[in-house]
């Protein structure tokens, strides 16, 4: 009976004991699982993060792109207006100019048509012969002007179209050249280069017009600069553009496979670019005196996926570069700049050409006054011819005139062959 009672006594023991260790194990899983919950969940929120953020970057650069279309379409719409204004102004011009040219020329005829002789008639050809060809090259040269003007405006609206086509396409072509480039700086720096020059062509920028290459100045100091590309602006202004190219960390980044390794190359890569900012702004290009730039210097970063990579892990890195006097422009944001300057220079051209159209009409109001004078002078000679006829008539057939006395000496018996006119013998002999 004792045994079978220290017996129960130790099952009912054993059994709160097991409860007691199976609740402290569950407690230390739950623990445990919370506790990689908590680490897991605190991933999550880290690539959330990230992803945020380059949802940030992209959704900042599709406003700058859209900013800039709105603002190139803009300048277009008031192009058309001007050009709509001008054309409106230069037929009016031409149509005053024609009235009074007809009026004049209708009112100088008709009081002189029954006078002019054919000498008359051939200095009027004289005159009015220049002066035709005069106003057929002014119409022409306003026709080529208008033509001019629209093929521009129809260019600029198929760059906006093909803004984004190219620039996937430099894209491209940046990710297949990347093996045959990386590791060679100068190959790399070079490509750079000739990336940027082909921008420049397709913002419709012509090579020693709208921009230089590698142009030579000294700075304060007698030493020798050589920014890559010089850009030049209307009103003798310019701007600095230097290709800077970090491809082999890029690479590096984009292929390998350890969240370590990309860390590393990725941190690499941003150093290069603030590098590139570092040695670019040290070299002052804005101060030299020969050049009329603002206070800062366009860096362009080819590779658009690396430029948009840098900035979105780092986005204190483009303030950096304006500390500097840098700014950082990749292929859309370059594009839309240039796309600027083509169309500043298309403004510029259309206004040389509305002075020039302005000139050569104020040379054809001179030329027409100088017509008036010449046909005033007509009119007067005409005059006095008419005068001196007037005069001699007096003499053939006023009182004691000559042909009575020529027919008087004919009556007497001269041997004559010819006839005297029947009307002027007729005027002769009624005094």
């Amino acid at each position: 009976m004792t045994d079978l009672f220290i017996y129960l006594i130790i099952a009912i023991v054993s059994v709160f004991i097991g409860l007691f260790l199976g609740r402290n194990s569950a407690k230390l899983r739950f623990e445990k699982e919370q506790a990689t919950l908590e680490e897991r969940n605190t991933s999550l929120n880290l690539s959330l993060q990230d992803t945020t953020d380059d949802l940030k970057t992209t959704q900042l650069e599709k406003e700058a792109l859209i900013a800039s279309k709105t603002r190139l379409e803009t300048e277009l719409k008031n192009s058309e207006n001007k050009i709509a204004e001008n054309k409106e102004e230069l037929g009016k011009i031409q149509e005053k100019f024609t009235k009074e040219f007809e009026n004049l020329a209708n009112k100088i005829l008709e009081e002189k048509s029954t006078k002019f002789t054919e000498q008359n008639k051939l200095n009027m050809t004289s005159i009015l012969t220049p002066l035709k060809e005069k106003i057929e090259g002014f119409e022409k040269k306003v026709s080529e002007s208008q033509k001019e003007s629209i093929g521009m405006h129809s260019a600029l609206k198929e760059q906006l179209n093909n803004l984004k086509d190219l620039n996937l396409q430099m894209s491209k072509e940046a990710i297949n050249l990347t093996k045959a480039l990386k590791g060679d700086s100068k190959a790399q720096g070079d490509w750079g280069e000739t990336q940027l020059e082909i921008l420049l062509e397709k913002a419709n920028l012509a090579k020693n017009i709208h921009f230089t290459t590698q142009g030579g100045y000294r700075d304060d100091d007698g030493r020798l600069k050589k920014p890559d590309f010089i850009i030049n602006l209307p009103d003798n202004r310019h701007l600095i553009v230097d290709s800077k190219v970090s491809l082999t960390n890029y690479e590096a980044y984009f292929n390998a496979e350890d969240e370590q390794q990309k860390e590393l190359h990725l941190k690499k890569h941003i150093e290069s670019i603030r590098k590139h900012i570092k040695e670019l702004s040290e070299k002052k290009y804005e101060s030299l005196y020969e050049i009329n730039t603002p206070d800062y210097v366009l860096m362009f970063v080819p590779i658009e996926p690396a430029y948009l990579l840098a900035l979105s892990k780092n986005n204190q890195l483009y303030m950096e570069a304006l500390d500097k006097n840098v700014v950082l422009v990749s292929t859309s944001t370059l594009l839309a700049t240039l796309s600027t300057v083509s169309s500043m220079w298309r403004q510029e051209n259309q206004k040389k050409n509305v002075l020039e159209i302005a000139n050569q009409a104020g040379r054809l109001y001179d030329q027409f006054v100088n017509l008036t004078d010449d046909l005033i002078k007509v009119g007067n000679q005409l005059k006095t011819v008419q005068g001196s006829y007037d005069t001699s008539m007096k003499k053939l057939t006023g009182k004691g005139n000559l042909i009575k006395k020529v027919e008087k000496i004919k009556e007497l018996g001269a041997k004559t062959s010819k006839v005297m006119n029947k009307s002027l013998l007729d005027r002769a002999t009624e005094d």
